[in-house]
């Protein structure tokens, strides 16, 4: 499918009920392909999207008179007090002069709306967020879990940044969740 005309605006607040079916579609397959858990109530998801302090690019489609309906949102924020799941303090350790800028950002996730799968919207949406980094010299840090990694490659998307960006990608920290299964008492003969 080819690009269509879309236009990208940041908002501070958005109607969460055009975006959370959407949401759920996206995330609610890592209910069981991820440890931890990625999906948002839909009380947590409005939440998000009437907090002030975390941006929402919104990707327009620019058809009817409408202006248009949105099919892709990405989220993110530079005050870390927003997510819930990440140390404010650790990211100020690691990246002080960034902090004392207010130049640490986090990226919390892209949706894109099935209709509009291959029209490059995360592309656009990230080539907007990169420009953003790059002119503020900012840093941005975001977590994948290892399916989304492995089956998107979003680390090597974003890694390939770097080739026209001078960017450099680095773990900062990994998250291994670990369940051990007992099996009842060992025999003597599976003690051999």
């Amino acid at each position: 499918m080819g690009r269509r005309p879309v236009r990208i605006t940041v908002e501070h607040t958005v109607d969460p009920a055009p975006f959370y079916g959407l949401y759920v579609a996206a995330f609610a397959p890592l209910r069981t392909t991820a440890a931890a858990r990625h999906l948002l109530t839909a009380d947590e998801f409005a939440a998000e999207m009437a907090d002030p302090r975390i941006d929402k690019y919104v990707a327009w489609d620019n058809r009817g008179d409408t202006g248009g309906d949105a099919v892709a949102l990405t989220t993110l924020t530079t005050d870390l007090a927003a997510v819930p799941w990440v140390s404010p303090e650790y990211f100020a350790a690691r990246y002080p002069r960034h902090h004392a800028r207010r130049a640490i950002y986090y990226l919390g996730y892209t949706l894109v709306h099935p209709d509009h799968e291959g029209e490059g919207l995360f592309a656009r949406i990230a080539a907007r967020l990169a420009r953003r980094m790059t002119e503020e010299r900012a840093v941005c840090a975001f977590d994948v879990c290892a399916h989304n990694d492995g089956v998107h490659g979003i680390g090597r998307r974003i890694a390939g940044l770097s080739r026209s960006l001078d960017m450099t990608l680095d773990t900062v920290d990994v998250q291994t969740y670990y369940a051990a299964a007992f099996n009842g008492p060992r025999t003597a003969t599976a003690q051999v």
